[in-house]
């Protein structure tokens, strides 16, 4: 598949976030649940509850890694799985004859690991590693991430490598000064689809904290 289609594709993936968006927020979609602890303008302390992902890790260039992750995970969300019972969901359910399909939710994510890119899919709040089906394509594998308290910083514009160096160094500017010390890989993190105009998409990156920092 060549990367024009990949990248129209990766457009239809990210729809669901963009129905009802309106300043960047997709208002119509599940986000992962989180608290605010901690805000000062466009920085946040958030402590995140567990959360189950799909992820598929794959080989290229930040802006490489999610065209090439979509079709995997897309095609789990949508009916690629091995159905085990029904689960239950939030938003419309829609039955597909190879397997269950299953409401996204928002972000998309994608993180460094071994050299290489992992991107994942959010599942809804409510599913566990028990209640969702299991893929069929063996490059998509589901994990419970813990509860867990993250550095955030939000930001509008395109996707591009220099704006999420730009926003890290910012970041980690402030949690230094903030006397926060990162425990994990910084997050990339998008919200819109691509035809969203780029002064209003939400992008943020996120850095998971070290137990106890900043307590």
């Amino acid at each position: 598949m060549s990367d024009s289609v990949r990248r129209r594709w990766f457009g239809v993936v990210l729809i669901a976030l963009a129905v009802g968006t309106m300043g960047g927020v997709a208002m119509g979609t599940e986000e992962a649940v989180y608290t605010v602890e901690k805000e000062d303008g466009d920085f946040q302390v958030r402590r995140y509850s567990a959360q189950v992902v799909a992820e598929v890790v794959v080989d290229g260039t930040l802006e490489e890694a999610g065209n090439r992750a979509f079709g995997p995970l897309f095609g789990y969300i949508s009916g690629a799985n091995h159905a085990k019972g029904k689960i239950a969901m939030t938003a419309p359910v829609a039955q597909r004859r190879e397997g269950e399909r299953i409401a996204m939710t928002a972000p998309v994510g994608q993180e460094a690991s071994g050299g290489r890119w992992a991107v994942t899919f959010t599942m809804p709040a409510n599913s566990t590693l028990e209640t969702l089906p299991v893929p069929a394509d063996e490059k998509v594998r589901l994990r419970t991430v813990p509860a867990r308290r993250m550095a955030a910083v939000r930001y509008s514009g395109t996707w591009s490598r220099q704006g999420y160096e730009d926003h890290l160094a910012q970041l980690r500017q402030w949690m230094s000064a903030a006397h926060l010390v990162a425990g994990g890989e910084p997050v990339w993190a998008r919200y819109n689809a691509p035809f969203t105009p780029w002064f209003l998409r939400r992008n943020e990156v996120l850095v998971p904290l070290a137990e106890g920092a900043g307590d």
